[in-house]
């Protein structure tokens, strides 16, 4: 048994709320079940109103699967549950008592729960260690309109995880916008392999330096291989050399610490190289410093193409790195790769951006923003296809699908899901 079941039948009132009684055989009537704490500390439920034997009690109400689990949580020295009213719990096994050693009423949940809900979460639940996910057998049978409904809230959702990072970068530069925006695309701008080298690398020097170089592509490209640690001490390169030469001067007049990150070159795509990215990103700072401004001004993928639109130096477009010449290429950043800063930086910027103004309205931009982009492709979209029986039409559905894969199916949060809850409604 899950907890989150019995929420989910005192929550819904699932059970035969006619003939409920305390373990002590005294009658109870719900008057108001309280509403759901999801994310405060204390009891599962609080505001509620019961009687029990004519008695009317105000307060909170704790959940669990056994009895003894009040004590395996260490609730009896916690003031935050003094107020519980109410214990309910599937498995009665040991009296228990608050912090003030008063006995509290309990009820056995399992004696009154709805057959048919019981029948439908068991059915949800059977065999899940051979199902990719619980619902595989009916994911093809919710209509579009659940579907669609659903996956939009769980995007937002996605759009808050994703935005926290922005939050916490907004603390450490103290509001200012246009650092956030440089720190958070230089995070995308590294993937999975070197995100967090190239988020310490832009973390590592003030923006304001960046400012004032704007429009030198030279010296920018100096001031962020030196940093990384992939500027080469010795070369015959007169590329090189003169970023040398521009990386010493603002190393002692801004008193430049070097991060020296060890960056990943291993199994990756030449065009996916560290030193090619970072000189990108080079260019797209002498572009313009003026980041947010830019970034809050993209309202389409052709925006979006428009700004990302840049041209490395000379040097890059012969070299995948310091070390080795390579077939002459322009370097320029793909539409793939534009598509994938929409999805997991742009998108999620504007989100934070707008939510830190307090403009309630922009969810219709956003949605409009990720409805544009191509439905990504990997093994998780794949499986969900076969099992919708159709293909995904947008960024939406499949940023939404990734998010309840990993935060829902993989930890059987079925009654938390949208889809879950349905089928053990029936």
């Amino acid at each position: 048994m899950n907890e989150d079941f019995l929420h989910y039948v005192w929550q819904y009132q699932k059970l035969d709320t006619l003939h409920l009684q305390t373990t002590d055989g005294e009658k109870l009537h719900v008057i108001q079940k309280g509403y759901h704490n999801k994310s405060e500390s204390g009891p599962d439920f609080k505001e509620a109103i019961i009687e029990i034997n004519g008695q009317k009690w105000a307060g909170q109400i704790e959940i669990h699967i056994k009895s003894s689990d009040w004590y395996a949580h260490k609730h009896e020295t916690d003031s935050n549950y003094n107020n519980v009213i109410l214990h309910i719990v599937w498995e009665h096994d040991l009296e228990v008592f608050d912090f003030n050693q008063n006995p509290i009423s309990t009820l056995v949940i399992s004696d009154f729960v709805n057959a048919e809900a019981l029948k439908n979460y068991k059915l949800l639940l059977s065999q899940n260690d051979k199902k990719w996910i619980n619902c595989a057998q009916d994911f093809h049978t919710f209509s579009k309109f659940t579907f669609d409904h659903w996956l939009e809230r769980i995007y937002i959702e996605r759009l808050e995880e994703k935005s926290q990072l922005v939050q916490d970068l907004l603390v450490k530069t103290k509001n200012h916008w246009d650092a956030v925006c440089f720190q958070f695309l230089a995070k995308n701008f590294g993937l999975n392999s070197n995100g967090n080298q190239f988020l310490n690398i832009a973390q590592s020097f003030d923006f304001k330096i960046i400012q004032k170089l704007q429009g030198n592509q030279s010296q920018i490209e100096a001031l962020i291989f030196g940093q990384s640690g992939l500027l080469p001490e010795d070369s015959d390169e007169i590329y090189v050399k003169q970023l040398q030469k521009d990386y010493q001067f603002l190393k002692v007049k801004y008193d430049l610490k070097p991060r020296q990150e060890v960056l990943e070159f291993f199994r990756l795509r030449p065009s996916n190289f560290p030193s090619i990215r970072l000189a990108q990103l080079a260019a797209l700072l002498s572009k313009s410093s003026h980041l947010c401004e830019a970034l809050m001004h993209i309202d389409s993928q052709k925006s979006a193409r428009d700004f990302f639109k840049v041209e490395v130096s000379d040097f890059w477009k012969t070299h995948y790195t310091f070390q080795k010449e390579s077939k002459k290429s322009p370097k320029k950043l793909s539409h793939s790769f534009v598509d994938l800063m929409m999805i997991n930086a742009i998108i999620p910027l504007e989100f934070a951006y707008y939510q830190h103004l307090g403009q309630l309205e922009f969810e219709e931009h956003i949605f409009k923003l990720i409805n544009s982009i191509k439905p990504e492709q990997n093994s998780i979209i794949q499986k969900f296809e076969k099992l919708r029986r159709h293909q995904m039409n947008s960024a939406l559905e499949t940023q939404a699908l990734i998010h309840l894969k990993k935060n829902y199916c993989d930890l059987n949060r079925c009654l938390s899901c949208n889809f879950g809850l349905k089928l053990v409604r029936g």
